[in-house]
């Protein structure tokens, strides 16, 4: 099931301190607050399932910033961000009616014809047939996508915030060396809210639980 963009899990950290952590509409108004009260504040934004910054237009009323953050998607780019400055007023949402759902997800597939042609023949049709190949994939991946998923999340994260700090050549090798004592060693001498992100999201499920030796 997709996941409501105001909800998609974020992190903001101010300098190497974290700033908020939740939904991206909690962290975006609580990076509000923090820019009304030192407007020179140097804030980033991450998305957690992707490690990437997320940025920000805080101009307008509450209603328009969480207008909006809907539309917003999580850019995986290991740049800075700018936040910019805010107003007030607050927006609610309504939601549409519809049937239980059940989980399904409907987006766009490109296929070639013979392909088309191979998925209506299977039992169930093209849609459960396709479902049937990704669940058989995921079986035989043996969580090798996960690490990849994870790597690539922690070392952009560690680009934008981490880079210029003591051994991240070595933590980021460990990384993608996936030795995940050394690259926990690595990051224990950096800011202690840094560390525990990048370990985090080095070794945890992406948007999942926490399997780091962090509490």
């Amino acid at each position: 099931m997709s996941l409501d963009p105001l909800s998609r899990p974020c992190t903001a950290f101010s300098g190497h301190r974290c700033l908020a952590q939740g939904p991206l509409v909690d962290v975006a108004l609580a990076v509000r607050t923090a820019l009304a009260a030192d407007p020179r504040a140097s804030i980033l934004v991450f998305g957690d399932s992707t490690g990437g910054v997320i940025d920000l237009d805080l101009r307008g009323t509450t209603a328009e910033i969480v207008a909006r953050l809907g539309k917003q998607a999580d850019d995986p780019r290991p740049a800075s961000v700018e936040v910019q400055a805010p107003d007030e007023e607050a927006a609610s949402q309504p939601r549409g009616r519809g049937r239980p759902r059940l989980g399904v997800v409907a987006r766009e597939v490109t296929l070639l014809p013979r392909h088309w042609e191979w998925l209506a023949q299977q039992r169930g049709g093209a849609s459960q047939a396709l479902r049937r190949l990704v669940d058989e994939a995921r079986r035989a991946d043996g969580g090798r996508t996960r690490t990849r998923v994870n790597q690539e999340r922690a070392y952009r994260f560690m680009s934008a915030l981490a880079g210029n700090l003591p051994g991240f050549e070595d933590a980021s090798r460990a990384l993608f060396a996936g030795k995940r004592e050394a690259f926990e060693t690595c990051t224990q001498s950096w800011p202690a809210d840094i560390g525990a992100y990048a370990r985090r999201l080095a070794w945890s499920a992406p948007g999942g639980t926490n399997d780091s030796h962090d509490p």
